[in-house]
């Protein structure tokens, strides 16, 4: 589970990264990296946002059930 949700906590920074580079890019009137239309910056953080609550939701829920079982993982105290 600490895997997931290092990737979670990864792909939240890579949407906020993202956010960034697309007001810059719209403050600046240039493109930043090779991306067409401004807007596909915030699509693709959008993506990342998305894809960090499914994440989180899956931790969640299956810590949460752990602990109605009772059930303790391997290397835990």
């Amino acid at each position: 589970m600490k895997a997931l949700n290092w990737i979670g906590w990864t792909s939240a920074g890579l949407g906020v990264i993202l956010m960034i580079l697309g007001i810059i890019s719209a403050l600046i009137s240039k493109r930043i990296l090779p991306i067409q239309h401004v807007i596909n910056y915030f699509h693709m953080a959008n993506s990342f946002f998305l894809i960090t609550v499914a994440i989180f939701i899956v931790v969640n829920r299956c810590e949460c059930r752990r602990k109605e079982l009772g059930v303790r993982w391997e290397g835990e105290v």
